[in-house]
């Protein structure tokens, strides 16, 4: 049989949980990707965007043109970079901000439409990534954060081999294949920068 003093005890400690797991539970974030009512459909936390951002293959784009629902796409840049719009065709669009590419939509619906107003919001980023593959110690995936040049890429990657042929790299861009020559790069007595990578460049050491 609990005393009285036993159960008043038992009473205010049942009341200090109580109010530790209400505290714990109004302190407790949303996680990302759902919303706060239970049972309510998941939102979508995307990465955010700047001005200057420019887009990259995968990224997710919402096109709006005023008064124009069938004009209007939720799209995905595709591996080449491209878009493809009714009217307009494939328009590229990786390597371009959100603001170039509104304003090429626009131009090209012009001879369609007078005056058109095209709307580019970005839903959704793909990670910034380079990847550097061949005659380098540690191929792989890097993250892009700021500037990176393709020295110090290859530095990421551990260096070259005994066998890497160091005058003759390729940069995959896009449709794009760049030349970079990393002996004369580090000759270079002019102090040049050297080439900056892109989001979803790939460096290739043969």
């Amino acid at each position: 049989m609990i005393t009285k003093p036993t159960a008043t005890f038992t009473a205010l400690s049942l009341a200090a949980l109580l109010g530790t797991a209400a505290a714990q539970t109004a302190q407790t974030p949303t996680p990302i990707g759902t919303s706060g009512a239970t049972g309510a459909a998941p939102t979508t936390r995307t990465s955010p965007t700047t001005a200057d951002y420019h887009l990259v293959t995968g990224d997710k784009l919402r096109i709006d043109v005023y008064k124009d629902q069938q004009l209007s796409q939720s799209l995905q840049i595709r591996p080449d970079g491209k878009i493809t719009l009714p009217l307009v065709g494939d328009v590229a669009a990786a390597g371009h901000t959100s603001l170039e590419l509104r304003d090429a939509i626009a131009a090209s619906l012009k001879e369609y439409i007078a005056n058109p107003v095209v709307t580019v919001i970005v839903l959704e980023t793909t990670p910034q990534v380079v990847y550097v593959q061949g005659e380098v110690t540690r191929p792989g995936v890097f993250a892009l954060n700021g500037r990176l040049s393709i020295i110090q890429a290859i530095a990421l990657a551990g260096g070259f081999t005994d066998f890497a042929n160091r005058k003759d790299i390729t940069i995959l861009r896009g449709t794009e294949k760049l030349k970079f020559n990393y002996k004369d790069a580090i000759d270079d007595d002019t102090r040049r920068e050297p080439l900056a990578l892109q989001p979803g460049d790939t460096v290739i050491v043969k």
